[in-house]
């Protein structure tokens, strides 16, 4: 018999975070979270998205075995500003049982149409800035810090359960060493001139602080028009300078300023601590933190997180600034091979960005919904 508990305590939350190392322990290719973040991700005293959110935390037993897990998740400002009737779903994994998996989403749809939502969304986090979609594609490649990873039969569980895709990510990689430097060392020079445009680049995380609030303000306006956008608020901008910055290496994070110092671009890269976090087992301590840091230093691997240019200076050729930027900074790092996070399908103005690195897609992922009726 399958019992679904909404969850409460610190322990409770501890079992739900810890859920996916057993599921996963077997596995190459899992990427476990940092335990004491993703407990502080949960909390509503460190996480301000619970401003604007509400979630509901789900442990689903057989006996007094856990065998599943769910968030179940309204963002009001998706919700009320956007009028996106949608009940979010994240952090879902299971047995390959189908009782198991129903019994959950079952439980997010009750909550869904207690507060006469419309639809259900997942996997999907708080915001823009969390995990996203469940893997379809790419099951024999490592995960990432900040993506999640699956079983195969999971999609089979989505569709035995009624629901539809509903948005699709790829995930991409080339080699920094095939990269050919000339379609944007001379564009870069071109560029800068003709729209008197400059580089800033960063040797000390404490620099980057100055600019951090208006890089948020520009990845909002960039992000506006994506179908899945909702936006940062002020009092998340901090959460997230906390939560990521010291991850980053400074000299990874790149703006473009007009004539006037006003941010037209940025972009963060963040080296690759996959197989650094699979050693540490998601504990920080006693040894944990060092190794991340040696491999914040070392790593020749590479993730682009983030890029956005300002919408008045798209298909402008900026995006020669900041490659020929990164160009110089990989070449002194002895960087290898470059990783592109997820990216909606759809979004043919980022894929144009990478024409000419002729990228691999290596992994897709998806979204699915189902209506509320």
């Amino acid at each position: 018999m399958i019992t679904v508990k909404q969850i409460h305590t610190k322990k409770e939350f501890k079992a739900f975070v810890k859920f996916p190392f057993k599921l996963y322990e077997n596995s190459k290719y899992w990427v476990p979270p940092i335990i004491t973040q993703e407990l502080k991700t949960f909390d509503q005293k460190e996480n301000p998205v619970f401003n604007d959110a509400d979630a509901f935390f789900f442990i689903a037993y057989k006996g007094e075995e856990i065998v599943g897990r769910v968030a179940a998740i309204i963002n009001w400002l998706e919700v009320k500003k956007q009028n996106q009737k949608k009940m979010r779903f994240g952090w879902f994994d299971f047995i390959d049982d189908l009782d198991v998996s129903k019994a959950l989403l079952d439980k997010v749809a009750e909550i869904g149409k207690a507060h006469e939502l419309e639809y259900i969304e997942g996997p999907v986090g708080f915001s823009n800035l969390d995990k996203v979609g469940v893997l379809t594609d790419g099951y024999d490649y490592i995960g990432t810090m900040i993506t999640w990873y699956n079983h195969p039969y999971y999609v089979n569980h989505f569709e035995a359960h009624g629901y539809r895709p509903e948005k699709e990510y790829i995930e991409s990689q080339f080699s920094f060493n095939n990269i050919n430097p000339d379609s944007f060392i001379k564009a870069n020079a071109l560029i800068k001139k003709r729209y008197q445009v400059k580089a800033i680049n960063f040797k000390h995380t404490g620099e980057v602080m100055p600019y951090a609030d208006t890089m948020f303000d520009l990845f909002n306006k960039t992000y506006a028009s994506l179908s899945s956008f909702v936006e940062i608020t002020d009092i998340q901008k901090e959460y997230f300078k906390k939560k990521f910055i010291n991850f980053i290496n400074p000299e990874y994070i790149k703006f473009v300023v007009d004539k006037d110092d006003n941010m037209i671009a940025f972009a963060i890269v963040m080296p690759s601590f996959s197989k650094v976090l699979q050693d540490v087992k998601g504990k920080l301590f006693p040894f944990g933190f060092l190794k991340l840091l040696k491999a914040k230093k070392e790593s020749k691997d590479v993730m682009f997180y983030l890029i956005g240019i300002d919408p008045e200076y798209q298909n402008k050729g900026i995006t020669a600034v900041i490659f020929n930027e990164y160009y110089k900074t990989f070449s002194e790092k002895g960087i290898e091979n470059c990783i592109r996070t997820p990216e909606l399908a759809d979004n043919m103005a980022i894929q144009q960005i990478w024409k000419h690195f002729n990228p691999k897609i290596i992994k897709r992922r998806k979204t699915f919904r189902k209506e509320l009726q």
